[in-house]
C-alpha cells in the first residue's frame, strides 16, 4: 500500500447566493458527496444571510438550521476573514442566503506531485466561464453532424 498524499492541492473559494432566507436542504447531499468521495477537502463553510431590509449576518454552516449539512465534514480553518465577507454581502440583493466554501481540489493532488518529481512549475491558472465552454460545446457538435 502506497503512503497517503501529502501533496496539497490547489485551493480555491466560491459564493453561490440563493433566493430567500435559507439554504435549501437539498443541497447538502451533493456537498457531503463532493468531501466524502475526496473530490474536495473543505476548509471553511460560511453562510451569508441578507434580510428583507437588508440586514447582513454570517454563520458558520455548522450553525444553520436543521439537521441536513449535519452531513457535511468540513474544517473551520477561519481562512474567511471579515473583510472578504464584507465584499460579498456588498453584492447581494436583499432575501439572499449565499454559502461562501473554501475548498483543496483533492482530485488535483496527485497530479500535482507528479509534476512537481518532474520539476514542473505551474504558469498560469484561471477558470473558463460556463457559458464560454457551452457555446464552443456546442459549436463542435455542431460542426460535426453532416450537413
Amino acid at each position: 500500500m502506497s503512503a497517503p498524499s501529502t501533496t496539497m492541492g490547489p485551493v480555491e473559494w466560491i459564493a453561490i447566493a440563493f433566493p430567500g432566507p435559507r439554504l435549501a436542504d437539498a443541497l447538502a447531499p451533493a456537498l457531503a458527496e463532493l468531501v466524502r468521495s475526496g473530490t474536495v477537502r473543505l476548509l471553511d463553510a460560511l453562510v451569508v444571510h441578507t434580510s428583507v431590509d437588508g440586514a447582513v449576518t454570517v454563520s458558520e454552516l455548522e450553525d444553520e438550521d436543521g439537521p441536513a449539512f449535519e452531513a457535511v465534514d468540513g474544517e473551520v480553518l477561519e481562512l474567511i476573514n471579515d473583510d472578504d465577507m464584507a465584499a460579498v454581502a456588498a453584492g447581494l440583493e436583499p432575501d439572499t442566503t449565499t454559502l461562501v466554501l473554501v475548498w483543496e481540489d483533492r482530485w488535483a493532488a496527485t497530479f500535482g506531485e507528479q509534476v512537481a518529481g518532474m520539476h514542473g512549475v505551474l504558469l498560469a491558472h484561471d477558470r473558463l466561464p460556463h457559458a464560454d465552454v457551452e457555446r464552443a460545446l456546442g459549436a463542435a457538435l455542431t460542426d460535426e453532424v453532416p450537413a
